[in-house]
């Protein structure tokens, strides 16, 4: 049942919305070497959704080339967003390359991505469309292994992540939603600020139908972490157990959790599949208003920096993101030393080049005595007045074997 809202309610919501725009942006008074991180792409399709593309990818990659798509909620730019979850942090220490699109004001002009509209929520139209080609360049540069795609984003970015799930499911692997809201519940603006004031209770079928329908996949179905503040008061908390119940649904699973527990201080929820794969989980940050959680990971690591619509909460959703797709058991190795060649080996330029096959010609030996002085003291001289009764011979083979001893190329 659809919940009734004034339009006095509507027009009280709107007035406030408006204030995103004077909001201080993320990023602003960042360290150089993290704001500057992001590169932009001009050239990636038609962009019929006409957004700006942004990409991070670090030196170093995994060997198996990883994407995570990350979409920012509405007052915040791709490097603003980037500055406060510190997504290109965690690019470059577990070698993942990164996309981030970007909205822009003529678009929407709270900047927020247009996850209600029929005309960028539909595949292969407007925005959703936009961020595929976005990912079918970075693919195409990066050689990006496309069985390990990913999608994350905060609030309207979150909401645009359960659009880019449903509409393009074969594309990524797994998502995470970050106080957003189900796929295909909303189409226009006034639906969109009754749902995130106070969703309605729908069935999961009812749910799971609106994800089936936006494309004609049948499986498999990327694999989903929500999060979202107990206090939320922009986008209500109910929204994260419509988001829950929608996948769950499409997954198959019972609505009842598997497992609960605490990470960080903080409930869980888990749901897996018959092979015991985390197909679901679900975490409440509590007494969190809206914005993504921030805290020390399990590596001892903080990622990202407070700001606006980035708490400080205990936890690091970011890494525990990351984790949940996989990314973070790879370490990034140390550049290996450069080889020597044989050719500037000290042997090499101390010793000459004589064959043990052949005897030299006739005034062509070297003088063996001066080449090996800085490895062998020369031959005695003989006394002044005396003349050696007899030459002789050089033994070539024992001075060689003699520096290639001192060099410590032989024991």
């Amino acid at each position: 049942m659809e919940l009734p809202v004034s339009l006095a309610d509507n027009v009280d919501f709107l007035r406030r919305l408006p204030k995103l725009d004077r909001l201080p942006e993320l990023g602003r008074g960042a360290r150089p070497e993290v704001a500057g991180r992001l590169v932009e792409v001009r050239d990636f399709g038609s962009n019929p959704g006409n957004l700006r593309m942004f990409t991070f990818v670090p030196q170093q990659l995994q060997s198996s080339r990883a994407l995570v798509v990350v979409l920012h909620g509405c007052g915040q730019t791709a490097a603003g967003y980037n500055h406060g979850a510190g997504w290109s942090t965690l690019a470059k220490h577990y070698g993942f390359a990164l996309l981030m699109p970007e909205q822009v004001g003529s678009n929407n002009a709270n900047r927020c991505f247009n996850w209600f509209n029929p005309e960028d929520t539909a595949r292969e139209h407007g925005e959703a469309a936009s961020i595929r080609q976005m990912i079918a360049r970075m693919v195409g540069d990066h050689h990006i292994d496309q069985h390990r795609i990913f999608v994350t984003g905060l609030s309207a970015g979150g909401a645009m992540t359960s659009v880019m799930l449903a509409t393009y499911p074969e594309v990524f692997s797994a998502g995470a939603i970050i106080a957003g809201l189900p796929y295909g519940v909303a189409n226009d603006v006034r639906e969109a600020l009754t749902i995130m004031r106070a969703t309605p209770v729908r069935t999961p079928r009812r749910l799971g139908d609106l994800v089936r329908k936006a494309s004609h996949h049948k499986g498999p179905w990327p694999r989903l972490s929500v999060w979202h503040g107990s206090v939320d008061g922009m986008v209500a908390p109910a929204n994260a157990r419509e988001i829950v119940k929608q996948w769950l649904d499409v997954h198959h699973l019972p609505q009842a959790p598997m497992s609960e527990g605490m990470v960080d201080g903080h409930p869980r929820r888990v749901w897996w599949n018959a092979d015991g794969e985390t197909i679901v989980e679900s975490y409440t940050i509590t007494n969190m208003a809206h914005g993504t959680p921030l805290g020390i990971a399990d590596n001892e690591q903080r990622y990202g920096a407070t700001g606006a619509f980035m708490i400080e909460a205990g936890i690091s959703s970011p890494y525990h993101i990351a984790k949940f797709f996989g990314l973070t058991e790879w370490i990034r190795q140390p550049k290996p030393a450069p080889k020597v060649a044989a050719a500037e080996s000290p042997s090499a330029k101390l010793i000459p080049m004589v064959s043990p096959l052949q005897e030299p010609a006739p005034g062509t030996m070297p003088d063996l005595s001066k080449v090996l002085w800085p490895l062998a003291p020369p031959p005695p001289r003989p006394e002044r007045g005396k003349r050696e009764r007899r030459r002789r011979g050089i033994d070539v083979g024992a001075m060689i074997s003699r520096a290639l001893t001192a060099a410590g190329l032989r024991k």
